[in-house]
């Protein structure tokens, strides 16, 4: 029964999951495709994927329609979301383990934490215009901004959920405080780590297409920003699609780190089904 059962793990009707992923995909597509053809679809609202197809040709080619093509602006927009992204993280995570380990600490900071968090990010987009001035500062800060508190609160969480008796067990055994911290209490709190950090990849996303609408002409958000001029919903859903397409790729390479880094946590998930 156990054997049958792991055999079966990963697969939806005898076939195995990414297929059945890919099969719904295309099925999809053709229906819009067909849906558009018959006129069920409005073309001028949502045009149908071959239209699509054929203006995200021009995009890469000739750069439809200011000469920029969509590379110059894939390379902007994951270069910004790199640069806030690890830049949250690298100050997030300490910040979070020294919180997470402090009972005073984090009653102080719980209520700011809060209020900081209910700050909507692209509500800041003018006052940071007017602190730095539009330009690739501002639109960094902000997309740190927005994935530094996903990434901050996970890792309070999983520190305050560190089982007290494995630390009582490491002292025990004369662990010194390095050695708690470093076997006991990081490892401990990494799943939820890399939670945060896949949050906070989907918040820098949604930052990221309002700060490039403003004072720039390359990245995707600035991209969709020019399809509004030219009435164009054709290059504003190809920005929108290559936004998602970047994203899911970037959430792939976090899941596989992750089961390179915890494989542990991966069997522990297994243990608790």
């Amino acid at each position: 029964m156990r054997s049958t059962r792991h055999a079966r793990e990963g697969q939806i009707f005898g076939l195995p999951e990414y297929a059945v992923k890919i099969i719904t995909v295309v099925v999809l597509v053709l229906l819009w495709e067909f849906l558009s053809q018959t006129g069920y679809i409005n073309p001028l609202h949502l045009p149908r994927p071959s239209i699509l197809l054929s203006t995200l040709w021009e995009l890469m080619i000739v750069g439809y329609p200011t000469g920029i093509t969509v590379w110059i602006h894939i390379k902007a927009t994951v270069w910004r979301i790199l640069q806030g992204y690890f830049l949250a993280a690298a100050l997030a995570i300490p910040m979070g383990l020294i919180i997470g380990r402090s009972y005073l600490l984090d009653r102080a900071s719980n209520s700011i934490i809060t209020f900081a968090r209910s700050v909507a990010t692209i509500s800041l987009l003018p006052l940071a215009i007017a602190w730095f001035g539009v330009g690739e500062v501002s639109r960094v800060l902000l997309i740190a901004y927005g994935c530094y508190w996903a990434i901050l609160t996970n890792t309070i969480q999983g520190v305050k959920q560190v089982d007290t008796n494995f630390i009582n067990a490491g002292k025990m055994l004369g662990a010194s405080r390095s050695q708690l911290f470093f076997r006991i209490i990081l490892p401990a709190t990494l799943p939820r780590i890399f939670a945060g950090m896949k949050i906070a990849l989907g918040v820098g996303f949604m930052v990221i297409v309002a700060v490039e609408m403003v004072g720039t002409i390359e990245g995707l958000g600035a991209l969709i920003q020019q399809a509004r001029f030219y009435y164009s919903s054709n290059i504003a859903i190809d920005g929108m699609i290559f936004i998602g397409i970047f994203g899911l790729l970037i959430s792939i390479v976090l899941d596989s780190l992750e089961g390179i880094l915890l494989p542990w946590a991966v069997g522990l998930e297994e243990v608790e089904r």
